[in-house]
């Protein structure tokens, strides 16, 4: 919002110069006799031709002189062939009778130039040196500094006009910076000189006086009720006695339009701001207008336009109900989760009036939302690779509202190394209630490790409260229902032989998190930890009932601005059945590019004769990196440590290390992770370097 400044009387009064003409008087004499009088003059002129006063002659009457036998005759015009005229000139080029080349072959390229062509006349630059005085003693020589156009030509121009046009320019930007600050009677002179004996070299001087800095002697709001005045005060925070600043006036009276909107007042308008200096005390008196409008509350919701959902599901991502007090920031928190639902082009939130009053005197407003339903389907793909599990990808549709509201259906495959997979997912965002999410999920996978090979389908269902990548929430959680069908392989010690079994599975998945990281998929400070438990019961040569529980941790420390130490630590155990009862996919493993790098998928824990992976019920991860960013790339440097145990508890022992190096590059939408490693003491069979590339940092 501009302001105006309306100055206090002038030191000096005004002069007036009145500017009185006079007329130079010429002595008269008298005047002489004539020589020849006017009679005598018109007698001695010659008579003039009667004839020229006698009327014309009609032009039909005209007749056209005689014409002279014995003048030579105009020959006339052949009416024949034309004869051909052949020119006398000597010595004409030959060429010019030759045929013009065909336009299609005419080379219309201009040649380029063999050499760069110098104008002798043409001057040499200017050379200058520039320097400042006095914005040194107001600390604002930096600034000025930055914008200056002397500065900006390091030391050279093409001549000296240019210079001197400069050099006005920098005068007046320090006087607006001057003025900026509270400096009013500042003044800034700029200076060009020739150095003696030294043509083409010139010396510019940037003078200031900035004289006093003028400061506020009163503060007050106009034209609006008690109660949005004083909250305008509060908000402006500007004192008597402060420097009379622009960007902090500035900033004072956004405050005011932020925050009046904020405690019920939905429709202020601030008025253009009048500061009155006074020169002979250097200091201004500030009257901002304001005008607040009806004080109001929430009533309904409208919306119009291209709809995604209707507005009784706007009132369900609302956070705020009927008869409470006006509050622009819910109204932005609803705009944002309606972006989060990604169904919309744009989409906007704004109170309107209803005319209706409340029994304390507020007005109702609506909340009114203007959609523009974007593409409801789209087309995702994304893959990754690491050592020891190979290549995989995932290719998905989905139609985010084939049911509304927010109904969408998703249908995936995956295609991989080592996992090969189709699915079909229902989800119901915002589902009755604000962030609650609803999951129906039916699968068919084939899954091929060392550990095992299983042909598994899954049927399940989960209500959730989650983060997204828009949408962070501190607290998460989830519960829900899984059946689950699978037949795998396992190495049987009975036999010595590995032999398939079928399980069938029933389970109830359990998870509460809290999220105090400061970003989903880069945080730089807080922590983070998750709880899972899954109580199951599995159908195999009986009925084994058992629980699963796992607790997650991470947390990030900024050592500075580009340094964050992380740490991570895991506990997992399986309480209820033997290792050996457990279907081999149920099991605990260790090893890969989310658990202890440098090792193989699965790799880590004991391992059957053959020496391939046997899972166990407990384990034990740990990780710590240093991620050292510069500019839009970072290196970690880290490592890691577990191990995976057949008995329930993790014991803390026999823990394998692996360390490496990764490198991250930044984008809007997470770093992209590379990671190498290598396993510490490494064994028989292990690699010597893994490889890992994902997005989003390892924890």
């Amino acid at each position: 919002m501009a302001g105006a400044l309306a100055f206090g009387p002038s030191r000096s009064a005004l002069s007036f110069l009145i500017l009185t003409a006079t007329t130079p008087v010429v002595a008269q004499t008298a005047p002489e006799e004539p020589i020849v009088s006017d009679s005598q003059f018109e007698e001695a002129l010659p008579a003039l031709d009667p004839a020229l006063d006698a009327p014309l002659q009609p032009i039909e009457e005209f007749e056209l002189p005689p014409i002279d036998e014995t003048a030579p005759a105009v020959p006339a015009p052949q009416t024949g062939a034309p004869a051909t005229v052949t020119p006398e000139a000597p010595g004409t080029d030959p060429a010019l009778a030759e045929p013009l080349t065909p336009l299609a072959t005419f080379d219309v390229n201009v040649p380029e130039a063999t050499e760069q062509v110098i104008d002798p006349a043409a001057p040499e630059p200017v050379q200058f040196t520039f320097r400042t005085e006095g914005l040194d003693e107001v600390d604002l020589k930096n600034r000025f500094l930055d914008l200056s156009a002397l500065e900006d030509a390091d030391g050279e121009l093409t001549n000296g006009a240019m210079v001197a046009a400069r050099a006005r320019e920098d005068e007046r930007l320090a006087i607006t910076i001057l003025r900026s600050e509270g400096y009013y009677d500042g003044i800034a002179v700029a200076t060009v000189t020739q150095r003696p004996d030294e043509p083409g070299q010139l010396d510019v001087v940037l003078t200031a006086a900035p004289g006093d800095q003028y400061k506020l002697a009163s503060i007050a709001i106009t034209g609006a009720a008690p109660e949005p005045t004083a909250i305008a005060t509060e908000a402006l925070d500007l004192k008597v006695g402060d420097p009379i600043i622009a960007v902090d006036v500035e900033a004072a009276e956004a405050r005011v339009a932020l925050r009046l909107p904020q405690q019920g007042y939905p429709f202020p308008e601030i008025g253009l701001r009048d500061i009155a200096l006074d020169p002979a005390t250097d200091t201004g008196d500030y009257v901002l207008p304001l005008t607040s409008g009806p004080k109001a509350r929430f009533g309904g919701y409208r919306t119009e336009g291209d709809l995604a959902f209707d507005a009784e599901h706007v009132g369900v991502l609302a956070r705020f109900e009927r008869d409470e007090l006006y509050d622009r920031r819910l109204v932005d928190d609803l705009r944002e989760a309606m972006v989060a639902t990604n169904l919309f082009d744009s989409v906007s939130a704004e109170p309107v009036l209803t005319g209706e009053t409340a029994p304390d005197g507020t007005q109702y407003v609506d909340i009114l939302v203007r959609q523009d339903a974007g593409p409801p389907r789209s087309i995702s793909a994304n893959g990754g690779y690491n050592t020891g599990e190979g290549f995989r990808a995932e290719v998905s549709w989905e139609h985010r509202n084939m049911f509304p509201p927010e109904g969408a259906l998703r249908v995936a495959a995956v295609g991989g190394t080592q996992e090969q997979s189709l699915g079909v997912q229902f989800r119901r965002s915002n589902a009755g209630k604000r962030d609650r999410t609803v999951f129906l999920t039916a699968e068919a996978a084939r899954r091929d490790y060392d550990a095992f090979e299983a042909y598994t389908a899954t049927l399940a269902g989960r209500i959730s409260r989650e983060s997204t990548p828009i949408w962070q929430k501190k607290w998460t959680w989830s519960y829900g229902a899984e059946l689950i069908a699978t037949n795998e392989d396992r190495f049987s010690f009975e036999t010595g032989e590995r032999e398939r079994a079928t399980f069938f599975i029933g389970a109830v998945p359990l998870q509460i998190g809290y999220d105090a990281s400061d970003n989903l998929l880069d945080p730089t400070k807080g922590f983070r930890i998750t709880a899972r438990t899954s109580p199951e019961v599995a159908l195999q040569n009986g009925t084994r009932p058992y629980a699963r529980t796992m607790i997650d941790g991470s947390a990030y420390y900024p050592v500075s601005d580009s340094l964050v130490i992380a740490g991570r630590a895991r506990f997992g155990t399986i309480s209820g059945i033997d290792r050996d009862d457990l279907a081999p996919s149920r099991r605990y493993y260790g090893g890969g590019g989310g658990s202890v790098r440098g090792f193989g998928h699965q790799e880590l824990g004991p391992r059957d004769p053959n020496g391939d992976p046997l899972g166990g019920r407990s384990v034990n991860e740990f990780a710590l990196e240093a991620r050292y960013r510069f500019g839009n790339f970072g290196i970690v440097p880290f490592i890691d440590a577990g191990q995976v145990y057949s008995g329930q508890f993790p014991k803390f022992s026999d823990l394998r290390f692996g360390a490496g190096i990764g490198g991250r590059m930044y984008t809007n939408f997470g770093p992209l992770r590379v990671d190498v490693a290598t396993p510490l003491g490494r064994r028989e069979g292990e690699s010597r370097i893994a490889l890992y590339i994902s997005i989003g940092q390892a924890f």
